[in-house]
């Protein structure tokens, strides 16, 4: 299985280590139809998409390994019982209020993101059509141009995380969808990676626990 990296698999599961700039399932067209779950299904013919990371995106992403157990997991992440933490790179100093910290020193940002139709599929902060949006921030290095970001998303919406860094002026470097021109071309991609997944393990209850650092 080329480019792809196992870091778990039994029975009911499998979790990949994506790479970046590679589609999490197929797209549209012949030359989108390299991908993933594509790539994992030759290996595990029983493997079900349940989540997706954006392209650009790398790090961990979980299959089902049957109909069954890809329902529950569905249902797990409905549930916010799944919890994922990201990586990133942002463009400026972002320091953390004092006084909006929680006790581990999260922040959060919580604005309503909807499609910009127009410009899909590019999303946009906007209060009167926009779903509800909440992430978790906290800073892991600061720098004199550049912040470390652990995140955590409280809701689900595409492009979440680069739309509310983008929205409070410190888009992810790299990215060309939502950064400026001159932060899009710091890197040759997208500084942002699902760094660890936490859930219960669909048929044994056990808390499953994986980690993948960030390659930047």
């Amino acid at each position: 299985m080329p480019d792809i990296e196992v870091v778990y698999a039994d029975d009911a599961l499998v979790v990949l280590n994506k790479p970046a700039d590679l589609l999490s399932v197929p797209g549209r067209g012949e030359d989108k139809q390299d991908c993933l779950s594509r790539r994992v299904q030759e290996r595990y013919p029983n493997a079900c998409v349940v989540h997706r990371l954006d392209m650009a995106t790398s790090g961990l992403l979980l299959m089902a390994r049957s109909a069954a157990v890809q329902r529950q997991l569905n249902a797990a992440f409905a549930a916010r019982t799944v919890h994922k933490r990201y990586e990133a790179v942002v463009t400026g100093r972002l320091e953390p209020e004092a006084d909006a910290s929680d006790a581990e020193g999260w922040q959060r940002i919580n604005l309503p993101i909807c499609v910009d139709w127009p410009n899909r599929p590019r999303r946009i902060i906007d209060p009167i059509h926009g779903k509800p949006s909440q992430t978790r921030w906290r800073v892991l290095e600061l720098t004199d141009q550049t912040t470390r970001l652990a995140l955590e998303p409280v809701t689900g919406r595409s492009h979440q995380l680069r739309v509310h860094l983008q929205a409070i002026g410190h888009p992810i470097l790299g990215d060309a969808l939502y950064a400026p021109a001159a932060v899009a071309a710091q890197t040759s991609r997208l500084l942002l990676h699902a760094s660890s997944l936490s859930l219960l393990h669909p048929l044994s209850g056990e808390p499953l626990h994986l980690v993948s650092p960030a390659p930047f």
